[in-house]
């Protein structure tokens, strides 16, 4: 029998709940899904291990940046739209606002002082990260069939590295829990009751392409707020498997033309695995 959902949360909670983690969850994407899982499966109980393995390769799968996607479908979860538009402002603003405090400070960050703080940082973000990937194998591959999935899967995108390979490696997943698991217990499906409906659905689909196809055919006119919409709208909607993949197109899209220098990308990558959220 499946655990009972717990009750619907209040929009205090929801934003409490996730202001905490936009301002203590360093680490990344990566590490992000350790702290929501200790946070919101262990802690707070408001999904068990099965809802958030399917929720998180629901955002795998999709393009955009998935811990910032987990936390908007939690909070779509625990409290409706509300909720999911409270996590993602709670989980997303603290490091909005760190990155201008530390583009203001960046002179006085270039010391050994501040490579070293960056450093203890990334540090205990690769803790965290071994954490929740130890928790999470164990409740999502106890026995032999899963563990070989989940070890192919990850030797596959190591060895590749690209984003289509994650999604190459979710499909053959699919295909192999099908052919190897077939008397293992079936985790139940998260249940998005959300007042959406199938015209709903088809809306956001054609208002996502129609913005994608403006994006695509948008002339370059420079740093304007239309010519940077297109810029990250691209990056938003055509790379798959997180930040680290995503540079390459943000590279392309701001250093190549001359919006931004070679040198302050660099730190502004490196700034932004520094801040939490």
């Amino acid at each position: 029998m499946p655990r009972p959902s717990p009750p619907p949360g209040s929009t205090r909670e929801i934003l409490g709940a996730f202001l905490a983690l936009g301002l203590s969850s360093f680490g990344g994407p990566i590490a992000h899904v350790g702290y929501m899982r200790e946070a919101f499966v262990r802690r707070r109980g408001w999904l068990d291990e099965a809802a958030f393995a399917q929720l998180l390769a629901v955002c795998q799968f999709l393009p955009g940046p998935a811990s910032s996607q987990l936390g908007f479908g939690i909070g779509l979860l625990r409290g409706g739209w509300r909720g999911a538009l409270l996590a993602f402002l709670a989980f997303t603003l603290p490091s909005a606002l760190l990155m201008f405090a530390l583009a203001a400070l960046a002179p006085r960050l270039d010391g050994d002082a501040g490579r070293a703080l960056l450093h203890g940082l990334a540090l205990v973000a690769v803790a965290v990260v071994a954490h929740g990937v130890v928790g999470m194998a164990r409740q999502l591959a106890p026995d032999l069939p899963r563990a070989l999935i989940a070890a192919g899967a990850a030797a596959a995108v190591l060895s590749a590295g690209g984003a289509w390979v994650q999604l190459a490696a979710i499909a053959m997943g699919a295909l192999a829990g099908r052919a190897l698991c077939r008397g293992a217990a079936v985790p139940r499906s998260v249940a998005f009751a959300v007042p959406l409906g199938a015209r709903g659905a088809a809306a956001c689909l054609g208002l996502f392409a129609l913005l994608l196809v403006g994006a695509l055919l948008w002339q370059d006119t420079g740093p304007d707020a239309t010519g940077m919409a297109a810029a990250f709208y691209r990056a938003g909607a055509l790379v798959f498997g997180g930040g680290h993949v995503v540079l390459p197109l943000l590279q392309q899209s701001v250093v190549e033309p001359g919006w931004v220098g070679q040198d302050a990308f660099l730190a502004g990558y490196g700034a932004a695995q520094a801040v939490p959220g």
